[in-house]
C-alpha cells in the first residue's frame, strides 16, 4: 500500500527565512512518530489573508503566524480561544473542517521557558514587560496567571501600554496581581524578571529601559533570539543580571502548537539543546 502524504504545516511571516520553526517541528515529528511536512511561507505585506487561504486550500492542516501578521490571524478563524481573544492576536491557526481555530501559544511558551527551563518561578515576583505590541499582548495573560506580585508594562508609546493593561485588568484582579503601565522612562527599579517584548532588538538597541530596572540576579530575557538578542543580553550581563534569549520560548510555544495540531505533546529539552548547538557551533 502506498504511504499517505505527510500532513502539511508552515510558518507564515515577513521576513520568515530566519525562522527555526521548520527545524523544531521536524524534531518534534521525528520524536513523536508523527507524519509532518513543515515549511516557510513568505507573505506579501498586504497579502497575508490570501496566503493563508491558498495554503489551506492546498490541503494543509495549519500554520504558525509570525511578525507582522499576528493581529490579522484571529480574524480569519471561526473559533478563537480565550487566550487569543484576550491578546487580540494569534500565532497559530488550525484548519478544522467545521471552521478554522485561532490560538496564541506565545504566553504559555514564555511562562514554561522562564519557570521550567530557566528555573525561575514567577509567583510572588516583580516583573517588567517592555513593549505593548503583538509579542507583549500574546504573553501578558499567561504571565498574570502565573501569579507575580506585580507586573508593570512599559512602552515607547505609553497609551498602548495603558490600553493593554486595561484589557487585562480584570484578569490581573482575579489573579491578585498589581498591574500598571507607563512609558519606557517610567519603569520602576529592581525587578526580579525583565522581559523585552519590544522591537528594540531589531533596531540594534541594547537597552530600551533605564539600567535601574535590573539588580544582581535579575532574569533579563529578550523574546528575540540570535544576533538580534545579543546587545540586550550583553547589557544585562554587564549589570550583573542573568541574560537569556527567546530560543526557549520559541521551542515551548512550538510544542504547544504541535499539541494543538497533533494531540501529542513533545519533549522540549532535547530539541532546545539541539537548536542551541545548531545556532552556536
Amino acid at each position: 500500500m502506498r504511504p499517505s502524504a505527510p500532513d502539511r504545516y508552515a510558518v507564515l511571516g515577513n521576513p520568515v527565512a530566519h525562522s527555526q520553526s521548520p527545524f523544531i517541528h521536524a524534531e518534534f515529528a521525528r520524536q513523536t512518530g508523527q507524519s509532518v511536512d513543515y515549511t516557510r511561507v513568505l507573505c506579501a505585506m498586504d497579502g497575508f489573508p490570501d496566503a493563508v487561504r491558498s495554503f489551506a486550500a492546498s490541503g494543509a492542516r495549519g500554520v504558525n503566524v509570525t511578525m507582522p501578521f499576528k493581529f490579522q490571524a484571529a480574524a480569519l478563524a471561526a473559533v478563537v480561544t480565550p487566550r487569543a481573544t484576550l491578546a487580540q492576536a494569534a500565532n497559530v491557526l488550525r484548519f478544522d473542517a467545521d471552521g478554522w481555530l485561532a490560538d496564541n501559544t506565545d504566553g504559555i511558551g514564555l511562562q514554561r521557558d522562564v519557570e521550567i527551563n530557566a528555573g525561575r518561578p514567577l509567583r510572588g515576583q516583580r516583573v517588567l514587560l517592555v513593549g505593548a505590541g503583538g509579542a507583549a499582548a500574546g504573553v501578558l495573560g499567561p504571565l498574570l496567571q502565573a501569579g507575580p506580585a506585580a507586573l508593570q508594562v512599559v512602552n515607547r508609546t505609553p497609551d498602548k501600554a495603558h490600553a493593554l493593561v486595561r484589557r487585562h485588568a480584570a484578569l490581573a484582579d482575579a489573579c491578585g496581581v498589581t498591574l500598571s503601565a507607563g512609558g519606557l522612562a517610567d519603569a520602576d527599579a529592581a525587578f526580579d524578571v525583565v522581559l523585552n517584548g519590544s522591537t528594540s532588538s531589531l533596531g540594534g538597541l541594547a537597552a530600551p529601559v533605564p539600567d535601574h530596572v535590573l539588580k544582581a540576579g535579575t532574569l533579563a530575557l529578550d523574546l528575540m533570539y540570535g544576533p538580534a538578542a545579543k546587545p540586550f543580553m550583553a547589557w544585562a550581563a554587564a549589570l550583573g543580571a542573568t541574560p537569556r534569549d527567546g530560543l526557549g520560548m520559541l521551542v515551548e510555544q512550538a510544542a504547544e502548537a504541535f499539541f494543538l495540531w497533533r494531540g501529542v505533546r513533545p519533549e522540549t529539552a532535547p530539541v532546545l539543546q539541539r537548536l542551541h548547538r545548531l545556532l552556536n557551533p
